[in-house]
């Protein structure tokens, strides 16, 4: 599954839930190894989500404290959220996990699994084996077709996504819910009916001293990559713009690609 704008555009809407979702992809690489718990991978990636969330404002966090706290705190927040790249205050992450982590915040906008074993079957079984971790019965989590530990050779598929589904919304902005509070019902409502955004790689899990996972998805997935190639570019590139996604073999001489129909 892999989400692009039809037009070959990124609206500024649209880029912001892209990126967030990409960013999740990237928090997962970088923890992947050997001895990682996939669990612990799906919450990195609904972590980055909804930090992205909070950028934009859809994510709020109600503030406390005198007057002058609130109004530096709100300037503080504004400054975030205008800058996709900025790093959020150390303060705010903490809330944000625990959000994540306690109050299920990021089953709100992934209620589906991080991703699946790969195999014979392309949902491959083993998720759930005696002497494993047991399916968690959380939202968001009881939806992953794995909770085990990663092991060397694991081939599995990491595609995050952020979706805007109407009973999950209206569940998470009741009044009674303690997740009401923080998210901005305005925003909520403006980004009902957008639908989501998905990314899928098929990835295998290597030795920590061997980067720890190797991404065999070699398609465009930056906003600029989507876009070059959409306006005509060439594909595969000569230099790789994003290392951090572990396609090590984008680049290679002897691409697994065929080339470009303009080369």
């Amino acid at each position: 599954t892999c989400s692009f704008p039809a037009n070959g555009s990124f609206t500024p809407k649209y880029k912001a839930i892209y990126e967030s979702v990409l960013n999740a992809q990237r928090a997962v690489y970088r923890m992947m190894e050997p001895g990682v718990s996939w669990v612990d991978c799906h919450e990195a990636a609904e972590l980055e989500i909804v930090k992205g969330l909070y950028r934009i404002g859809l994510v709020q966090l109600p503030q406390s404290g005198s007057e002058e706290e609130n109004r530096t705190n709100s300037s503080s927040s504004s400054n975030n959220r205008n800058d996709d790249e900025s790093e959020l205050a150390e303060s705010t992450v903490e809330v944000l996990k625990d959000l994540v982590h306690t109050h299920r915040l990021g089953a709100v906008f992934m209620p589906h699994g991080l991703g699946h074993f790969l195999g014979i079957d392309t949902h491959d079984v083993g998720g759930y084996l005696p002497g494993h971790p047991p399916r968690s019965p959380l939202p968001g989590l009881k939806s992953l077709r794995t909770a085990r530990v990663l092991q060397e050779n694991m081939v599995l598929t990491v595609e995050p996504g952020c979706y805007f589904i109407d009973h999950l919304l209206d569940e998470a902005m009741d009044p009674s819910n303690i997740l009401s509070q923080y998210l901005n019902a305005d925003l909520v409502q403006e980004y009902r009916g957008f639908g989501g955004v998905r990314l899928e790689d098929v990835v295998v899990v290597t030795r920590k001293e061997n980067g720890g996972c190797i991404n065999f998805t070699l398609c465009p997935r930056t906003v600029s990559e989507v876009e070059h190639v959409m306006k005509g570019g060439k594909w595969p590139p000569t230099v790789d713009e994003a290392p951090e996604l572990r396609r090590l073999k984008l680049t290679d001489p002897i691409s697994p690609l065929p080339p470009p129909p303009s080369a």
